[in-house]
């Protein structure tokens, strides 16, 4: 260890080791990380995705020009490197009989008008520990339906949008005890937004006060994880609306209920793990679903909103340690809505003209301690067609596909 001075960090790489250093102040360490990422890709037509393809959900569906031939069957690729990434582990004093501690991590994935590449926040946090198991977490860190279990594939969005994928500031509290794990959290939005009336906007749950809501167990033994949880989320999607050009204040909200059941099994080189799901209005996670009107108020414009439920699960499996293979399967329904819809023009949340989406890869990598290569395939088929008003449900289907093919280096420190 190291004493720091005038407020300059040192740190001292050896083989690619970071070692914890102290700092200038008594009783605090710091331990930084991070990787060096490469991530090329091809597609063989245009996709629902974010930070610049990256980023993979789904194949868009067709758009047919005035010949009748499809405007998105046209592949695309690229390669990038801005999700490199660097951390930060602090361990501080202990406050009382609770061990602290923190964490920063950023890379480079942030976006604004025009593009991406700007340094971005991925994880910020405070934490508390007691010897009696209790821990408290204040700061941005992921979504607990992200959790423990999560499929092991080489492609950024990590299961996507069958595994939800969302870090967010919240306040959370766990306890341990044993074999068991339980945690509590409020969550509020800030990269990642819910849509609606004015697209993706923090506002929708500013209006509503309430934060997301979330509970949890989970069960631990002998290379064995098998848990649950379940989320709420409230929102006021409008305080006005605008009927025969006069402006009226407006009561408006739609409140929604999530759950999840995931098992995960390690023996040896062999991971198997799945995760199943009920959602509505999980969009801000990147999974698809989301919420329509239900009924207009002929008078002031009020709106009554009607949440849709969707099904998703998937199942993924991997062997091996310095050669690695893995296989990922994820599936999703739209079970349609509660009430019926006035419009198709008000229904708000993605993929939501989506019957059915499918997708199956494979991926093979090499893996040194500090480098890491490899390769994957992924087919995605994806179930368009006409929103039935009654139900909510689609119908009329037609299905597109898309061949992705990625690899990737990472170099770790």
């Amino acid at each position: 260890m190291y004493r720091l001075s005038r407020n300059i960090l040192m740190f001292v790489l050896t083989s690619g080791i970071v070692i914890p250093l102290c700092a200038q102040k008594k009783n605090f360490e710091y331990n930084f990380y991070g990787f060096i990422r490469g991530d090329m890709y091809y597609n063989s037509r245009q996709n629902t995705e974010a930070v610049d393809g990256l980023f993979y959900l789904f194949p868009k569906k067709e758009e047919l020009d005035a010949n009748g031939d499809d405007l998105n069957a046209k592949p695309n690729g690229g390669f990038y490197t801005f999700t490199t990434r660097l951390g930060l582990d602090v361990k501080g004093p202990d406050i009382g009989s609770a061990k602290s501690s923190a964490k920063i991590e950023t890379d480079f994935g942030g976006s604004s008008v025009g593009g991406y590449f700007l340094l971005r926040i991925r994880q910020a946090y405070a934490k508390l520990d007691w010897d009696s198991g209790s821990s408290v977490l204040l700061g941005q860190t992921w979504h607990p339906f992200f959790g423990d279990v999560i499929p092991q594939v080489l492609n950024l969005s990590t299961g996507a949008p069958f595994q939800p994928f969302y870090r967010t500031p919240q306040i959370r509290y766990q306890y341990t005890t044993g074999k068991w794990k339980m945690q509590a959290s409020a969550l509020y939005q800030l990269m990642y937004l819910s849509t609606g009336p004015y697209g993706k906007t923090e506002d929708y749950m500013k209006n509503g006060i309430w934060p997301e809501l979330s509970i949890g167990m989970d069960y631990m033994h002998n290379g064995l994880l098998v848990g649950a949880g379940a989320e709420m989320l409230s929102l006021k999607p409008r305080i006005k609306s605008e009927m025969d050009g006069k402006i009226y204040s407006v009561d408006e909200r739609i409140t929604t209920f999530s759950f999840e059941a995931h098992a995960k099994y390690s023996y040896r080189l062999l991971q198997l793990a799945g995760k199943a799901m009920l959602t509505s209005n999980m969009n801000h996670t990147a999974i698809i679903g989301g919420y329509g009107v239900s009924n207009i108020e002929p008078v002031t414009g009020e709106q009554k909103y009607t949440l849709f439920r969707h099904a998703t699960t998937w199942v993924n499996a991997v062997y091996g340690s310095r050669w690695q293979g893995g296989v990922f399967g994820g599936y999703t329904k739209n079970l349609g809505s509660t009430k019926a819809l006035t419009g198709t023009d008000k229904i708000y949340g993605l993929g939501m003209d989506l019957d059915q989406l499918l997708t199956a890869s494979a991926h093979f990598s090499y893996n040194l301690p500090h480098w890491k290569i490899g390769v994957e395939y992924q087919a995605s088929m994806g179930s368009y067609g006409e929103t039935d008003l009654s139900n909510g449900k689609i119908k009329n289907t037609d299905d597109v596909t898309n061949h992705r093919v990625f690899a990737l280096f990472m170099y770790y420190f």
